[in-house]
């Protein structure tokens, strides 16, 4: 006859060996391992999948078309409600089913033309790179992603002022996105190829620069696209990250709105510092067309120099 407590961790011991490999190495792990660790360990099984050069690509092309999925659902299904034309900052530009079409046609095409090569040739060429066994500490997930936004912002604003202060580049490569003057989700990738690789190629190196851990990277090219995306929806919903920053440093579709409507203004991507420092920055128009009084201010006072001019 054996003895009880005996069997009873031999039935705990039996249990635990038939857990997925993930479960039991959470369970006895010190409680003092990252608690990204528990992300991280989903990786357990796919790591030919994860290792390859191809999956960061795969991951941000499909979740790009996830994302604009939703908004482009609100602008064919709901333009009529009332709550729509609440939210809508420009809400007497209706988005056609031509527009798009013609963002849609274009997206594919630099997909084909560009996208599919540039994976081809990572899947050739470049190595395949073992995945550590550690996932990032919190801290360092979270600030490499913070630092890699506020570096792109920069980048894309001296990219996007050379753009519009240089007429040969403006005509031959930027005019392509600013065919509409009323964004819409997929205007978020209605960009000229080499604008497209130039974009694709400068997140790619932040995460180079910071040695972004893979987890990292990962997250990191899915902010890039959700605060992208977000800059075009052409909604205003209260919800957004600018309506919640209290520091008013984030940009949003409304800030980005009124680039489109007033070319030479308003930059920056993601954030306000620089076009507030360099004198670029217009305050938006909210949602339903609602001029707030700052932009008011800022019309009355533009008027006024003209006439002092």
């Amino acid at each position: 006859m054996g003895i009880p407590a005996l069997q009873n961790v031999t039935g705990i011991f039996n249990v635990a060996s038939s857990l997925p490999d993930y479960v039991t190495r959470f369970l006895t792990r010190s409680n003092t391992r990252s608690i990204l660790q528990i992300v991280w360990d989903f990786r357990c099984g796919y790591e030919p999948y994860l290792e390859s050069p191809v999956f960061p690509i795969i991951l941000s092309v499909v979740f790009y078309f996830v994302t604009c999925l939703p908004f482009t659902l609100l602008d064919i299904v709901c333009p009529k409600q009332a709550w729509y034309r609440k939210y809508k900052i420009q809400v007497d530009k209706e988005v056609t089913k031509d527009q798009i079409f013609d963002a849609l046609s274009l997206t594919f095409w630099n997909h084909i033309l560009l996208v599919l090569p540039r994976a081809v040739a990572q899947w050739i060429w470049c190595p395949v790179m073992p995945l550590p066994e550690e996932a990032p500490s919190l801290f360092e997930f979270c600030w490499h992603q913070m630092a890699g936004l506020f570096l792109f912002d920069l980048q894309y604003f001296c990219w996007h002022v050379a753009h519009h202060k240089i007429r040969f580049l403006y005509k031959h490569i930027h005019a392509v996105h600013h065919h509409f003057s009323s964004p819409f989700a997929w205007v978020t990738q209605y960009l000229h190829p080499l604008e497209l690789a130039a974009f694709g190629f400068l997140i790619t190196a932040n995460t180079w620069v910071f040695n972004c851990h893979p987890l990292t990277a990962w997250s990191y090219m899915l902010v890039s696209i959700i605060v992208s995306v977000e800059a075009h929806i052409g909604f205003d919903f209260p919800f957004l990250l600018h309506n919640l920053d209290p520091t008013g440093n984030f940009g949003g579709p409304t800030k980005h709105d009124m680039h489109h409507l007033k070319p030479h203004t308003n930059y920056q991507p993601f954030f306000n510092h620089w076009d507030r420092l360099f004198g670029t920055y217009c305050p938006p128009v909210k949602g339903c067309a609602v001029r707030n009084k700052t932009l008011q201010d800022n019309k009355r006072h533009t008027r006024q120099s003209k006439k002092v001019n």
